[in-house]
This record gives C-alpha cells, sequence and structure tokens, in this order.
C-alpha cells in the first residue's frame, strides 16, 4: 500500500494523522512535489489522473483519492481507536461536524488562499485543469472562514472534542 503525500499540504496531512492515531506504520509513504507541480507530470499522472493528493494505491493497484475516503478504508480496516464514532448517532456527528469544517471551513480558506498567491495564477483550484483566480473569493472566504471559527469555538465551548466526547477525524480536520 502506498500513499502519495506532500508534507505541508492539510489534506495528506489529515491521512497522516488518522493514520499515526490508529497507530498504522506499514503505509509506504511517497512524496509528491506540489511546489514543483510534479502532481502534474507524466508520471502522476499515470497514478492519479486526478493530479491530487493524498492518493492510496492497494496492493491490487486501486486507486482512493480523498482524505476521507483515505481515512474510511483505515477506519474499516482497523477499528481501534474508533476515529469515526462508535455507535449510529457519533458516526452521524462526526459526519455532520466533518463536513462542517471542510465546507464550512477548510473550503473558504483554500478560496482565500488559491485566490491570492502568485504561486497559484491559473491554478486556484487543484486537479489537472488549470482555473483563474477570482480575487473576489479572497474577502468572502475570509469572511467565511471568520464565521465560522465562531462557530467552532462556540461548539468546543461546551464539548472537549469537535463531534462527540472522544477524539475523531472532525478534530484532526478542524
Amino acid at each position: 500500500v502506498k500513499l502519495y503525500d506532500y508534507g505541508i499540504a492539510p489534506n495528506p496531512r489529515r491521512a497522516r494523522i488518522f493514520l499515526a492515531e490508529k497507530g498504522i506504520d506499514n503505509v509506504d509513504i511517497v512524496q509528491v512535489d506540489l511546489g514543483n507541480r510534479e502532481q502534474l507530470s507524466d508520471d502522476f499522472r499515470a497514478i492519479n489522473p486526478s493530479c491530487i493528493v493524498p492518493a492510496l494505491i492497494l496492493d491490487d493497484g486501486t486507486l482512493i483519492t480523498e482524505s476521507v475516503a483515505i481515512c474510511r478504508y483505515f477506519e474499516e480496516l482497523q477499528s481501534s481507536p474508533p476515529l469515526m464514532g462508535r455507535d449510529a448517532k457519533e458516526k452521524a456527528l462526526v459526519e455532520m461536524w466533518q463536513r462542517r469544517v471542510e465546507l464550512q471551513g477548510m473550503l473558504p480558506a483554500g478560496d482565500t488562499f488559491r485566490n491570492s498567491g502568485k504561486r497559484w495564477t491559473d491554478r486556484a483550484l487543484a486537479g489537472p485543469v488549470n482555473y483563474v483566480q477570482i480575487p473576489q473569493l479572497i474577502d468572502r472566504g475570509r469572511a467565511r472562514v471568520e464565521h465560522f471559527l465562531g462557530v467552532l469555538n462556540e461548539q468546543l465551548g461546551v464539548s472537549e472534542f469537535v463531534a462527540t466526547e472522544i477524539f475523531t477525524i472532525a478534530d484532526i480536520t478542524a
């Protein structure tokens, strides 16, 4: 099993933290240099045509992308500790908060970041297609992140962890 990674990118980091929390250390980590746009190379496109990390290649050649899908795979292989909930209620709450953090926190933060830096000119979205930056998304993204951080702080004011009384993937994402 190989996990294609980029050390400072947030989505691969979530998968690595998940593996560490599970105590899973038998995964080969392969670095893909996003700074030099290695994800767009023919060699990496042959592995993952979506040109994104993280990407997990199973021993049978199956490709799994998206950090939460990768985490789900490992949760099913090794249920302890339960990082995606222990019962139906917890699983639903973890999924709810996981989605909130991604859609209300990470997505607008990404909009702000990728639409403001010169490095991301014509690469405002990850993947194989070049998209131009939209400067108007910077201020909107900042406002959305600021609002979400208030929501998150309110939640953490009543609970030690984001979704449930135990540490979960929602905490990793947050």
